[in-house]
């Protein structure tokens, strides 16, 4: 078994989406000063690796808390745009820019998830029909081609949250083929 950590790390001034708020990681203990270190973090629900709830896009859609726990991990695979087929049943990975174009395929295939270079365009419609999406992701060229991996991004579970930075994982069981070929 591999895992790999899709996930760009937290840190202070890391880049965000313009007009988004800054993200700011500070010690506000220390060892010294009070037996144990703790960081005060200040960041956007979009910030680095994340998950989008419908509800980022849509007033009426599902909030972070309403989503049963199940639709943040899965089975999954990574496609690219120009494939013949992609797999039912499964999260689907795009590592190249996925465009509104996209949009009848996935919604025809219904994933419980679809992450990577989306457009904004792409996330709305996938939102609007109760797919939530994962962007920030980090190292997708390192998963298997044509091979399933079990993917899992957790996020906080935020009162009428409309997305949440997440720890993104796939495990990949032993013997796959990792990389784009």
């Amino acid at each position: 078994m591999k895992v790999i950590d899709l996930s760009i790390p937290i840190e202070d001034g890391m880049p965000v989406y313009p007009g988004d708020p800054e993200v700011r990681v500070k010690i506000a203990h220390t060892y010294e000063s009070h037996t144990w270190e703790l960081r005060h973090l200040s960041v956007g629900s979009h910030s680095g690796t994340h998950v989008d709830a419908p509800s980022h896009m849509h007033a009426d859609g599902a909030t972070l808390d309403e989503l049963p726990v199940e639709r943040f991990f899965g089975a999954s695979r990574l496609v690219r745009v120009g494939d013949s087929a992609w797999p039912e049943k499964r999260g689907l990975f795009f590592c190249e820019p996925a465009g509104l174009d996209c949009f009848e395929r996935l919604a025809s295939l219904r994933p419980p998830f679809v992450g990577g270079e989306l457009t904004e365009e792409l996330e709305r419609a996938l939102l609007g029909i109760n797919i939530i999406t994962y962007t920030g992701l980090q190292g997708l060229d390192r998963l298997p081609v044509d091979s399933d991996f079990m993917f899992y991004g957790f996020p906080l579970r935020i009162a009428g949250g409309d997305g949440s930075p997440v720890r993104a994982v796939a495990v990949i069981e032993s013997g796959e083929k990792e990389g784009l070929s």
